[in-house]
């Protein structure tokens, strides 16, 4: 398998998805709620990811697709998978505020191999193969080397479980009281992407779900960051887990 290909095909299926969220009709948008406080779905959620299957499926048609708006998931632990997330931050779609993306991770036997992140709002391809560097539109990107007292801290508020909000806001504070700010974006998978371009030094939410991370979380590895747990272990992504990325200088 030629990885450049497979990745420029990848690239390719996901940015003809952005021009499906770019054109959205907002007068055609329905909304569902999911489980979950705050926790919808649109209807081009659902159209992003009917596209993104047919045409991922086509580009590596022995892969498993697990998609956000699929009830039922398949097992990754052997051969390809795809790990998608339609629309990142579907909240801020909803309100037209131009922060959301589409996150493509393919694994290989259960581990990262690949990861495109799509921002299509400012047009920023975010790309990474295990081993061998992270990009941004084609140019290689790198994570800040500031501590966090010359930090920004990026965080999501775990908006869909309720239990971890007053937690959520209790670390970021700890954080704003030893960094330079505080960030929230709404979207988890910007954010990854936000600490592997240098642009903030540390990002965390208590809790998030594989498609939120599969393809950021190695993009900030290939950038040279660490992702680990809130807690310090390894992600899963089999099941949903907090998330921490950060520059390998602050904590």
């Amino acid at each position: 398998m030629n990885e450049q290909i497979i990745l420029k095909q990848i690239e390719e299926c996901v940015r003809s998805c952005g021009e499906i969220i770019l054109n959205a009709d907002r007068t055609a948008c329905m909304v569902d709620a999911k489980a979950g406080e705050a926790n919808f779905v649109t209807t081009y959620d659902k159209k992003v990811q009917e596209v993104l299957q047919e045409k991922l499926l086509k580009i590596l048609p022995e892969a498993t697709f697990v998609g956000e708006e699929e009830d039922i998931h398949a097992s990754i632990e052997k051969g390809y998978a795809f790990i998608v997330d339609p629309i990142d931050g579907t909240t801020n779609f909803i309100k037209d505020y131009h922060t959301s993306a589409i996150s493509v991770g393919l694994t290989k036997d259960g581990e990262q191999y690949m990861g495109v992140v799509y921002q299509p709002y400012l047009n920023e391809m975010f790309t990474a193969i295990k081993g061998q560097g992270a990009y941004l539109n084609g140019k290689q990107i790198h994570v800040s080397k500031e501590p966090l007292s010359n930090g920004i801290v990026l965080f999501g508020t775990a908006p869909y479980y309720h239990e971890l909000n007053r937690s959520s806001f209790e670390l970021a504070y700890e954080y704003f009281q030893k960094a330079l700010d505080v960030r929230r974006s709404g979207s988890a998978a910007i954010d990854l992407c936000t600490i592997a371009a240098g642009r903030a030094e540390l990002f965390f939410e208590l809790r998030l779900s594989p498609w939120d991370y599969a393809a950021g979380a190695l993009i900030v590895k290939e950038a040279g960051g660490k992702v680990t747990t809130v807690e310090g272990n390894e992600i899963t992504l089999e099941t949903p887990c907090s998330v921490k990325a950060w520059n390998g200088v602050c904590e």
